[in-house]
């Protein structure tokens, strides 16, 4: 996958999960300055995404519309204080600033460059989530997602407050996570070990979905494997 396909494919992903995630924000229980940030952001997202699909028109280009998305994201970030959503909007305003870059830098390996700090990004987000959590005792000793499970808002359902009372699963399920996280730089290595990573990793992002409610953050990290499928075939 050349450089153009696969900023190409991250910008039209983006687009997507953008376009979802405005609509949260245009219920009718959203105050009304909401409203004005995330309607524009709707708009252009869609129209992104049909340019990414389709072609240019009305003169329009991903170059264009990406640009007008970060100044839409940087109204939108005092308005919560920052990134409101953790996580999963901090990664989405990394994937906007590098494809905006590599649309905009003039020279190729430039481009190479803002694009491949993505993909970088990606692996370091991973082993740094991994590190952070093995070096605490409570997820070391399965602690931690207990008291996820027992106490905190996110599972979807009563019934999986439940696995609380399951302490050896929840220890063998935190060290599986931490095992993987630690261990994808490794896949970076392959192709195949790659792919195989970033399935692992896209159920791991549908199960906190299932489990906790966590949908933001599946749809914005799959917006980002291309960077890194495209970063690794460059490398490698």
């Amino acid at each position: 996958m050349g450089l153009e396909a696969a900023s190409r494919l991250t910008t039209a992903m983006m687009a997507a999960a953008f376009f979802q995630q405005s609509l949260e924000h245009l219920r009718p229980a959203a105050r009304r300055a909401e409203r004005a940030l995330f309607a524009p952001r709707l708009c252009l997202s869609a129209l992104l995404l049909m340019v990414c699909v389709g072609g240019a028109f009305w003169g329009l280009t991903p170059q264009v519309l990406t640009a007008l998305l970060v100044v839409n994201h940087l109204a939108i970030l005092p308005f919560f204080n920052g990134p409101y959503n953790g996580g999963a909007d901090r990664m989405g305003l990394l994937i906007l600033v590098c494809v905006t870059a590599a649309y905009y830098l003039p020279r190729v390996a430039d481009q190479e460059l803002a694009f491949g700090y993505l993909g970088m990004q990606l692996v370091l987000c991973y082993f740094m989530s991994g590190w952070v959590k093995v070096v605490n005792p409570a997820w070391r000793s399965g602690r931690a997602l207990r008291d996820v499970f027992l106490f905190s808002a996110y599972p979807v359902g009563g019934n999986l407050r439940g696995w609380a009372n399951r302490p050896r699963l929840l220890w063998v399920m935190g060290w599986a996570v931490m095992g993987f996280e630690l261990a994808f730089p490794l896949a970076f290595v392959w192709r195949p070990t790659l792919i195989a990573g970033l399935v692992v990793a896209g159920l791991f992002h549908a199960a906190n979905a299932c489990l906790f409610g966590l949908n933001r953050f599946f749809w914005i990290w799959i917006c980002a494997y291309p960077a890194i499928l495209w970063l690794q075939d460059r490398l490698f």
